[in-house]
């Protein structure tokens, strides 16, 4: 056999196995329990959606605001090496199946000056910050420098709204959220660290009212790029989500 050949079928056949190692390790690995919401290769089980800008409207105006929303998704949401990207343009990123209570999971980089977070039940927010920014006198409602991870869209300075304690990471590094969401009661671990604990959600939409009973997960973009991966949930059933209120009801006393 030729050795030109030979050399060119070795070099081939170790492109073709590092080929199926990188797609392999794109594909998601759900920890035992939870289910991917993110298949790593393209936008399946998502659409775009900015509910600020069709909240205002009725009838075919609202319809047709959906419809361009969702025929924007692509343009500005891609699929990079098993990452959900934004360029920091576009509706949000939702999903189309719509949750109660749940436990959800996912990693997380972004870059300087960035303003986003996680809708639950499609409804603002767990807060994702630069919090390298410095406090500003001028706003002091808005307080990125306390971290990422907290319930930013509550009224100021109620329980869950800023994080209790400082977890991100340096940017260029993942970082990791869990989020637990039973009725209108959140829980929030950043990178391991506990931001929000027992927190009464408020509905953003109506503050009258109390969280949905269900809606979308969805991932906001609002300025600067940023990157997803390990998107993972869980459901609550009704039995368990008793139990946690219960022992937390206890807890308290």
């Amino acid at each position: 056999m030729n050795k030109s050949f030979l050399l060119l079928t070795v070099i081939l056949a170790w492109l073709g196995l590092v080929f199926v190692s990188m797609s392999h390790a794109a594909e998601p690995d759900p920890p035992e329990g939870f289910r991917s919401l993110f298949n790593g290769k393209d936008l399946t089980g998502w659409y775009g959606w900015n509910p600020h800008r069709s909240v205002k409207l009725e009838g075919k105006d609202k319809e047709a605001n959906l419809a361009k929303q969702r025929e924007e998704f692509p343009q500005n949401w891609t699929v990079e090496d098993g990452e959900l990207a934004n360029d920091g343009h576009g509706p949000y990123a939702t999903t189309e199946e719509e949750f109660g209570d749940l436990e959800f999971l996912i990693e997380y980089k972004t870059v300087a000056g960035a303003d986003s977070g996680i809708y639950l039940r499609g409804t603002p927010q767990v807060q994702i910050w630069d919090s390298n920014q410095e406090f500003n006198p001028e706003k002091p409602t808005r307080r990125p420098h306390l971290g990422s991870g907290g319930l930013f869209n509550n009224a100021p300075d109620a329980p869950g709204r800023d994080p209790a304690v400082l977890a991100d990471r340096p940017f260029g590094e993942w970082n990791e959220l869990r989020i637990r969401q039973v009725g209108d009661r959140t829980w929030v671990w950043l990178n391991g660290k506990q931001t929000v604990d027992n927190a009464v959600m408020e509905n953003y939409w109506d503050r009258e009212k109390k969280l949905p009973a269900k809606g979308p997960i969805m991932l906001q973009t609002h300025g600067g790029e940023i990157r997803w991966r390990n998107i993972f949930v869980r459901e609550i059933g009704s039995e368990e989500a008793k139990t946690i209120l219960t022992e937390e009801k206890a807890e308290e006393k």
